[in-house]
C-alpha cells in the first residue's frame, strides 16, 4: 500500500481533482458494523455503518482513476475485509476496492474505478435501524439523461425543446366522453415509481418481505403490460435495488415529458390487522384524513432512510415545485386515482373507498398526473402473503393497467406538452 504522501505526489503531477472533507473528531477505535455496496446504471453507492463519527478524507487519483479514503481512528476488522467481495464484475463504476492499515489509527481504502466519476462523499447521523453512515456515491461525470436512454430503446428522434408559456398555465381539456374504449391517439409516456430501494427498504413484512423488493416486481410486471400496449410505453424510476431521492423520482418523470406519475407501495400501519388497497393523491390544502397525514409523513422520511446529501442542490428541482399549475394537475390526479382505486378494488379489499389526498413529496410534479398506490399492507400477514404471490402481482399490475386505460378513455391526451429541458 502507497504512502499517503506518494500519492499526494502522484496526484499533483497527474493534475488530478483533489477533493477533502473532514467530519468532527472521531474516538479510536471507532468500528465498522457493516458494508454495503449498491451498484446501479445512475450510480453505485458504498456505505459504511460505524458505531461512532469518523475522521475521514478522500482524494480523487488520476491514471488510472482511484478513489483514496482515509478514515482516521477506525478499526481493520473482519467487516472490513469483506468489503473487496461485495464489489460485483457487472458493476458499472467500480473495478475493485482495497482495504488495509496504511499507518497507526488509519484505515485506507483504494476503489479502482472503471473510468471517470464524480464523487460525493457525506455523511448521516443515525436514524431508525442505521448507525452513523459514510456514504460515497460514484456518479458519471455526465449525468444518464433518461429521455435519450428513452428515446434509444425506442429509436425515436429526440424531441425539440421549446420553453413552456410564462403563465404557466394548462391546456384545457376537451368534454369527457363517455365511451369507455381506450381512444389514445398518440404516443404516452407513463412513469412508474418502484418505492423505496437500496438503504431504504421500506416497510418489513413480518414474515421478513421488503416492501422495497415487492414495489420493484409489481412495478416490472405494470411495464411489461404498458409497453405491450398500442401507443404506451412506460419509464422506471428505478430498475434495481438502489436508492434514488424522492425529488430525482419528480425530476425523471419530467425529463422524459411523461404523462402520469405512478408510485408503487406496500402500505403498513402498526396494527396487524389494518388490511386493503389505497390510492393517494397530492394535497395543497392539507391531509384527507389523520391516516393520510401519518403515511405521508412516513413516505417522505425515505430520503433520510435512504441517505441524501444535503449539501447538493438542484435547482431544476427547485423550479420545479414553485410551478403554479399545481390545482389542475390535481384534479386531473384525482381522476386517474378513482379510475385505478376502482380496479384494485375488483382484486382486493379497498382500505378506503375513496381517493385520499396529503402532501406526498414523490407526488408534487406540478404539470403530470400524480398518483400513488398502495397495493396493500405488508404488515398484515395474510396481505404480506399475496404480495409475494406472483400470480396476485400480476393482477395487481393488470388493475392498474385497467385504470390507466379507463382514465385515457374518458381523458384523452392533450398534444405532447413542449417543456423546457434543463441540463
Amino acid at each position: 500500500m502507497p504512502r499517503r504522501r506518494d500519492v499526494l505526489k502522484f496526484a499533483a503531477a497527474s493534475l488530478t481533482l483533489l477533493v477533502s472533507r473532514v467530519g468532527a473528531g472521531a474516538t479510536p477505535g471507532t468500528s465498522i458494523l457493516a458494508v454495503r455496496v449498491w451498484p446501479a446504471r445512475d450510480y453505485t453507492r458504498v456505505t459504511l455503518e460505524h458505531d461512532q463519527v469518523i475522521k475521514y478524507s478522500h482524494l480523487l487519483v488520476k491514471d488510472p482513476e482511484r478513489l483514496v479514503l482515509d478514515l482516521e481512528g477506525v478499526e481493520f476488522n473482519s467487516v472490513l475485509q469483506t468489503l473487496p467481495s461485495k464489489i460485483l464484475d457487472s458493476d458499472p463504476y467500480i473495478k475493485l476496492i482495497r482495504a488495509g492499515r496504511n499507518k497507526p489509527g488509519v484505515v485506507r481504502l483504494v476503489i479502482e474505478l472503471k473510468g471517470e466519476v464524480k464523487p460525493q462523499v457525506f455523511s448521516l447521523k443515525p436514524v431508525g435501524e442505521y448507525g452513523h453512515r459514510l456514504v460515497l456515491d460514484l456518479y458519471p461525470v455526465e449525468p444518464i439523461d433518461p429521455l435519450m436512454a428513452l428515446l434509444e430503446k425506442t429509436g425515436e428522434p429526440p424531441p425539440k425543446a421549446e420553453p413552456k408559456p410564462a403563465d404557466h398555465k394548462p391546456a384545457e381539456r376537451p368534454p369527457e366522453k363517455p365511451a369507455e374504449k381506450p381512444e389514445i391517439v398518440r404516443l404516452v409516456t407513463i412513469v412508474l415509481d418502484p418505492g423505496h430501494g437500496g438503504e431504504d427498504p421500506g416497510a418489513i413484512g413480518r414474515g421478513g418481505s421488503y416492501e422495497k423488493n415487492i414495489t420493484l416486481s409489481v412495478a416490472r410486471r405494470l411495464k411489461e403490460k404498458i409497453d405491450a400496449t398500442p401507443n404506451m410505453r412506460s419509464v422506471l424510476t428505478r430498475d434495481g435495488d438502489y436508492f434514488i431521492p424522492l425529488q430525482q423520482r419528480v425530476g425523471k418523470a419530467r425529463r422524459v415529458q411523461a404523462d402520469l406519475f405512478v408510485s408503487v407501495h406496500a402500505d403498513a400501519f402498526i396494527k396487524t390487522t389494518a388490511r386493503g388497497s389505497s390510492v393517494f393523491v397530492l394535497s395543497e390544502t392539507g391531509a384527507s384524513s389523520s391516516a393520510a397525514r401519518w403515511l405521508a409523513n412516513k413516505e417522505n422520511s425515505a430520503d433520510l432512510v435512504g441517505g441524501v446529501n444535503l449539501g447538493a442542490k438542484d435547482p431544476y428541482l427547485a423550479r420545479t415545485l414553485l410551478d403554479l399549475s399545481q390545482t389542475a394537475t390535481i384534479n386531473d390526479s384525482l381522476k386517474l386515482g378513482r379510475d385505478v382505486l376502482g380496479e384494485l378494488g375488483r382484486i382486493n379489499t379497498l382500505h378506503k373507498g375513496q381517493v385520499e389526498q396529503a402532501g406526498f413529496a414523490v407526488l408534487k410534479a406540478p404539470d403530470i398526473p400524480s398518483i400513488l398506490i398502495e397495493t396493500a399492507f405488508i404488515s398484515n400477514p395474510e396481505e404480506e402473503a399475496r404480495l409475494n404471490d406472483e400470480a396476485y402481482q400480476d393482477r395487481m399490475a393488470e388493475a392498474i393497467l385497467k385504470g390507466i386505460r379507463r382514465y385515457f378513455a374518458k381523458n384523452p391526451p392533450l398534444a405532447k406538452s413542449k417543456l423546457a429541458r434543463l441540463d
